[in-house]
């Protein structure tokens, strides 16, 4: 069994329902153990329990993080994440400058620990249309393809 942390936030529920998309189509799959987190009731010393982590944040202000994931964001460097698979999904509004800039800054935090980023962010503008959704599955896919040995299973 392959064991997958899904922690995240929203604020508006944009970023909800992309996690709650990505909760759907992992659930497609038996030999995956997945946990979905509220980052108000997650520690970043679970980490260590799982195989993977998915983390959403939206993007607050001029590209940061919020302050509901500043702590999970800081303490990252206080565990052994070297090697560890990670992504990362939001939602933001692309008119801004920074759009979807917390990502960013979470990429650079986990690169910096060593993670393991096997593809880049899924960054979605506003909420979910069709698009979206099919991003969305393309998106989990090709993080589990890449992750755990299930080529023969995700096709």
């Amino acid at each position: 069994m392959f064991h997958v942390l899904l922690v995240y936030t929203s604020m508006t529920g944009n970023t909800e329902q992309i996690a709650k998309q990505l909760v759907f189509n992992i659930s497609e799959f038996e030999c995956i153990n997945l946990t979905t987190i509220d980052i108000f009731d997650s520690y970043p010393e679970e980490i260590d329990e799982y195989d993977a982590i998915i983390i959403g944040s939206y993007t607050w202000g001029d590209g940061d993080i919020p302050d509901e994931m500043l702590d999970f964001f800081e303490e990252l460097s206080d565990y052994n994440i070297k090697g560890k698979a990670f992504a990362l999904f939001g939602s933001g509004e692309q008119s801004y400058e920074y759009f979807c800039g917390a990502l960013d800054t979470f990429e650079d935090q986990l690169d910096t620990c060593g993670a393991y980023l096997p593809l880049p962010s899924l960054k979605i503008d506003m909420d979910l249309d069709k698009e979206d959704i099919e991003a969305c599955k393309q998106f989990t896919k090709d993080f589990l393809n890449k992750v755990t040995l299930l080529d023969s299973k995700l096709g």
